[in-house]
């Protein structure tokens, strides 16, 4: 299995025979928009293709993504219904799911989980591996500019989305989640969270922009909670998974 990845909280999930793109709001080429990994060879590798969106942000969310079942009229789409809702496409474009519901079909499934901000972040087995995106699922406590009492709010907010996937799963393949640098204090802090509570084989940031070096400052806590960190130090990087 591979894992590319796009930009900031952008990911895609290579299989031999499918293709799982999540959260593109661009592509990985600095040089020409919509250009790079996806549209260049994700999209024109002949795999079965499934597009998945946490939620409405616009750095999750990109109504260009649409426009590929022009090329491709087998792409499934699977869209948090958040975006449905904010109407930024149509109810025929995809299939929406809400914190609780699911997706499935004959190569793989989708749970919806529940986000400490907007829409939903998704658990998807695939190849008998499970692979958590966090969407917007964190611990936002913003300590340098909230109070201490909103900064405990959210970080309990935050405690009990975590509390309810442990329920249910207490191991998982890869975990993709925010390493944010721009909360500054403790920006690390729902990542370590998450993966002192759920056994993580391989653990990768995402949300964090151009910011590779804090990104990669996780790693250290990643080993410590034993699981593989992916460092991620370009846009378009490819990462083989022994999954």
């Amino acid at each position: 299995m591979k894992l590319h990845y796009i930009f900031h909280s952008g990911f895609a999930i290579e299989t031999d025979d499918t293709v799982v793109i999540i959260d593109y709001f661009q592509d990985s080429s600095d040089q020409k928009i919509n250009t790079g990994i996806v549209n260049d060879k994700l999209l024109q590798s002949g795999k079965k293709i499934y597009v998945l969106s946490t939620h409405a942000h616009p750095d999750h969310f990109n109504p260009f993504i649409l426009e590929w079942r022009n090329k491709n009229p087998k792409i499934q789409y699977v869209f948090s219904k958040d975006i449905l809702d904010h109407r930024l496409c149509k109810k025929t474009d995809a299939e929406f799911i809400d914190k609780g519901d699911s997706y499935e079909d004959d190569t793989l499934s989708i749970e919806a989980f529940g986000s400490t901000d907007q829409g939903i972040s998704m658990l998807i087995h695939i190849n008998k591996s499970l692979i958590f995106h966090a969407g917007d699922l964190n611990n936002w406590h913003w300590k340098g500019d909230a109070s201490e009492e909103e900064s405990l709010e959210a970080e309990q907010f935050y405690l009990a989305e975590l509390t309810e996937i442990y329920r249910k799963y207490k191991v998982m393949d890869l975990v993709i989640f925010p390493v944010d640098p721009r909360m500054q204090k403790d920006y690390y802090l729902g990542a370590e969270q998450f993966i002192e509570k759920i056994s993580t084989k391989y653990f990768t940031p995402m949300h964090f922009d151009y910011e590779y070096k804090e990104a990669s400052a996780f790693k250290a806590i990643a080993k410590k909670n034993g699981a593989k960190f992916l460092e991620i130090k370009e846009k378009g990087q490819t990462f083989e998974l022994d999954l």
